[in-house]
């Protein structure tokens, strides 16, 4: 078990999670008490009984709160999940299959079916992709730039009558691209294609409203905006093609079956309420910070910026810097700034293991010695400015061990 102090540690890797809010904590508590107290609200959410009836009617306002604070325009488009993963997962596998029937039902059950994705998604959506392809779909990926977008023209040119699914990020969780999402998903539906994206960095940090930004089905997760971890939803429009990805007991309109985990529902909308309420003053305040902490890092030997990130740009995620550091690998820096009381990441919390150099920098054109030097500092709620100024000076003596 770790000794250090989590009181006085400094923790700049919000893209891996966040730490828990107060509200969410707050709104969870009464679901908590143990023994027979807990049935107050604690019941199974699909009982007739007393209990279950409390629990039904607090996961419904969970949802109703969560829908608001994500644009959707009516709370049953959204499907509670146990996280993002399962979220993306659900995404592409609903929403392949059900078009890959409408196909066959349409008598046109000979024409294989393509996917398009993004070559830098998560790989919650890179791995269903894959196994879409082992199923018979044509699976094809669309590269970024080397600013790591991907280019509206780009999607154009690979859509055809054929292509049934298009999967988007909304914001990339390393270098932080903002997508122009609403552009691309008009461009497939134009195509006759369904349109997903995975909204988990882009929540809280930039504007997200699923009705703007035209999609059929958006990925959330709660601890990334200060919820509980284990907890997450799948916007779905109405009336959208979908064929369900967990079977068994019916629950969440019978797209998503499993008794429901209500006070972790219930910590999910209040962290998405504080989000959404103050995602304007929180993506100035940490712009500001962003732009700062690249003024500084960049101006030490041998660091340069991943990206070309302007000065008050919007174009990339206000919380995210990426780096490229000569000479010293990921895995080096992070357990330096580690021992000297910081936390910090390479890129994706959930390939950190790996000692592969990210398949999003290598997609953008960024080399593999480049690649393995890759440090990023991800910021949020708690994040101070004195912070990112001792992070920065800490920088110095993680350069010069």
């Amino acid at each position: 078990m770790n000794n250090f102090d989590p009181l006085t540690y400094t923790y700049l890797d919000y893209a891996a999670t966040a730490p828990l809010c107060p509200e969410a904590a707050e709104a969870m508590a009464p679901y908590l008490v143990p023994g027979k107290a807990n049935l107050a609200l604690g019941g199974n959410a699909n009982s007739l009984n007393s209990p279950g009836r409390a629990a039904f009617a607090a996961m419904e306002q969970a949802r109703k709160q969560l829908a608001a604070a994500i644009g959707a325009a009516r709370p049953q488009e959204v499907v509670f999940t146990s996280g993002a993963t399962e979220a993306d997962n659900a995404a592409l596998f609903g929403l392949a299959r059900a078009a890959r029937e409408k196909l066959r039902l349409a008598g046109k059950g000979d024409v294989q079916p393509r996917v398009l994705v993004s070559a830098i998604e998560h790989d919650a959506v890179l791995a269903p992709a894959r196994a879409l392809a082992a199923e018979g779909f044509a699976v094809e990926y669309l590269p970024p730039n080397r600013r790591g977008f991907i280019g509206v023209e780009t999607l154009q040119a690979a859509l055809g009558p054929d292509v049934v699914l298009v999967s988007v990020q909304a914001a990339n969780s390393e270098v932080g691209s903002v997508m122009e999402i609403a552009q691309l998903a008009e461009a497939a539906h134009e195509a006759g294609a369904l349109f997903h994206t995975d909204a988990v960095q882009a929540f809280g940090k930039v504007a997200v409203d699923v009705g703007q930004m035209k999609v059929d089905a958006a990925s959330f997760s709660a601890h990334k905006i200060g919820g509980p971890k284990g907890i997450g939803c799948l916007y779905l429009k109405a009336r959208t093609p979908f064929a369900p990805f967990l079977l068994g007991g019916g629950q969440e309109n019978g797209l998503r079956s499993s008794t429901q985990n209500v006070a972790a529902m219930a910590g999910f909308a209040a962290a998405a309420q504080v989000a959404q309420a103050t995602q304007v003053a929180e993506e100035q305040r940490l712009r500001e910070l962003r732009d700062f902490l690249y003024a500084q890092m960049t101006a030490l030997q041998g660091v340069r910026a991943t990206v070309e990130v302007a000065p008050g740009s919007g174009s990339y995620l206000p919380n995210i810097v990426h780096l490229l550091v000569g000479d010293l690998e990921s895995q080096t820096m992070i357990l330096r700034f580690d021992m000297l009381g910081f936390g910090v990441s390479g890129g994706s919390a959930c390939s950190s293991q790996s000692l592969e150099p990210s398949h999003v920098l290598r997609a953008m054109g960024v080399s593999a010695d480049d690649a393995q030097g890759a440090l990023r500092i991800s910021m949020g709620r708690f994040t101070t400015e004195e912070d990112v100024r001792r992070f920065a000076e800490a920088a110095r003596k993680v350069l010069e061990w």
